[in-house]
């Protein structure tokens, strides 16, 4: 066996190139870290006001529609996200306002009662009680409305092909890299986010993105595809 010693410039040489490959390697890891860091920047907690799921029911001139929403206490936009409360918010238009109106909500069995209010201005019974509905598809609902009872079913206006919030915030963040960023640093996010599920013949996502200094930057996206339909800062 014969061996072989390297020259000292051979050796230096050697020695350099490993070098120089080490540090081009851990260079490279720090770069993926500090990516993946930014990536990975969980926005959920500006999250302020969440509208994940709707339904929808209509019987006898009564037309019904129940969200499911988590929203902070006290409710303002000012940038700041606050402690969110998980409800169940149901809106009633009925012919007349003047009579009394009970709703009664039928879910995980168990029933959900109230009296619901009258909204002059809106024109539409309102009713509201702490209950997570957010992942169910339908809703039993009992109406008494002056000397009447109506039986219907509120059925969620989600199915298989709408996105999720988390999906919709997702998308966002790749199609407005530049405005995230912007109201991000070390010490997190300086705004508050709203993201509300709608439906008018179809279901869209409305997010609203609000900066401390009161402006807020307004999009629409469709709740299929997550394509940003409008954009606009106000």
């Amino acid at each position: 066996m014969t061996i072989r010693f390297l020259s000292h410039s051979t050796f230096q040489t050697r020695f350099k190139k490993i070098i120089f490959a080490f540090w081009a390697i851990l260079s490279l890891l720090i770069l993926c870290l500090i990516s993946g860091c930014k990536s990975a920047m969980d926005y959920t907690p500006y999250i302020s006001e969440l509208r994940s799921n709707i339904f929808l029911a209509e019987a006898e001139e009564l037309s019904l529609r129940i969200y499911a929403v988590d929203k902070e206490i006290p409710y303002k936009a000012d940038g700041i996200a606050r402690e969110k409360t998980t409800r169940l918010e149901a809106y009633l238009h009925a012919p007349d306002g003047s009579k009394p109106c009970q709703l009664t909500v039928s879910f995980d069995d168990k029933d959900f009662c109230g009296e619901m209010s009258f909204d002059n201005v809106k024109a539409e019974y309102f009713f509201s009680c702490t209950l997570d509905v957010s992942k169910a598809t339908e809703l039993p609902c009992r109406i008494e409305y002056g000397d009447k009872t109506v039986e219907m079913s509120a059925r969620s206006v989600c199915n298989e092909s709408t996105l999720t919030a988390s999906n919709i915030l997702s998308i966002l963040q790749e199609e407005e890299q530049e405005l995230f960023s912007s109201m991000t640093d070390k010490y997190g996010f300086a705004g508050e986010i709203y993201i509300r599920l709608i439906y008018e013949n179809s279901s869209y996502y409305y997010v609203g993105i609000v900066e401390r200094s009161g402006t807020i930057h307004a999009f629409l996206l469709n709740a299929q595809s997550g394509k940003v339909l409008a954009k606009r800062t106000m």
